[in-house]
């Protein structure tokens, strides 16, 4: 995935807000990309497969550096599709499910697992190989086969029930991305796609800073009014992609 960076689009802001400092501009470029793709949800990820814990419910996101994870399209476990659910239905489905392990302490767990570390003789095993690691069956009381998701913060989510350790559930997602507050810039052939609104929108909110040598407000409604537009179609076209079917009509069916 090329990036491409938000200093590539100062050459189109600072003319018509001249004597803006460039960290200003570059700031307002960021944020105009951020707004641009949570309206337009068109920068899309499939998140690769992985295998989900047995025991664990929460994860991480697997996404690019320097992003955000903005909208889960959709989760599969083992190609089924996961059911989304809102914090209030989870606690209301599943109200023991922020146990790690069920709850069991963590040293009951592990017990019975060697590392092999710090003991008296390493040559005997292979260094650092570590012992069996089995769950113990009290531990797994609540798990099942993953049902279901959700999230509670905003760069992690949670399978429920918590997966048992009775086969392999093997995770894929679907999600649109933002850049985070920090990025320098973002994929290149998304931000070449919506280049025209991010453009409008940072002028927009650029040309509004009160007490400054730049400020317009009757450019700012032009630019508002032209962003608005340019990122509908955005949002439109990001939902229907490039292909183009043939339009069909059918008639409604009398009983």
């Amino acid at each position: 995935m090329s990036t491409r960076a938000f200093t590539d689009l100062l050459p189109r802001v600072l003319p018509i807000v001249a004597g803006c400092p460039q960290p200003l501009a570059i700031q307002h470029i960021r944020d105009a990309a951020i707004r641009i793709c949570e309206r337009t949800l068109a920068w899309r990820y499939v998140q690769p497969t992985a295998n989900l814990l047995p025991g664990v419910y929460e994860y991480a996101y697997s996404k690019p550096p320097a992003t955000e994870v903005h909208t889960v399209f959709a989760a599969h476990v083992n190609g089924s599709p996961l059911e989304v659910l809102t914090l209030e239905q989870a606690l209301k489905s599943y109200p023991a499910w922020a146990d790690l392990y069920g709850g069991v302490d963590l040293s009951t767990v592990w017990t019975g697992v060697t590392a092999g570390i710090n003991e008296a003789a390493l040559n005997e095993v292979v260094y650092n190989g570590g012992g069996t690691f089995t769950i113990p069956d009290e531990a797994m009381e609540e798990a099942g086969e993953p049902r279901s998701i959700l999230q509670v913060v905003p760069d992690k989510y949670i399978v429920l029930p918590m997966p048992d350790n009775q086969k392999t559930y093997s995770l894929r997602m679907f999600y649109a991305l933002r850049p985070a507050r920090n990025a320098s810039g973002m994929d290149e052939v998304v931000l070449n796609e919506l280049e025209d609104a991010v453009v409008h929108n940072a002028l927009q909110h650029l040309l509004v800073i009160p007490n400054v040598a730049w400020t317009n407000l009757d450019l700012a409604s032009y630019h508002a009014k032209q962003g608005l537009f340019v990122t509908t179609e955005r949002r439109a076209r990001a939902n229907l992609g490039n292909m183009r079917g043939t339009l069909v009509a059918y008639a409604p069916k009398f009983a």
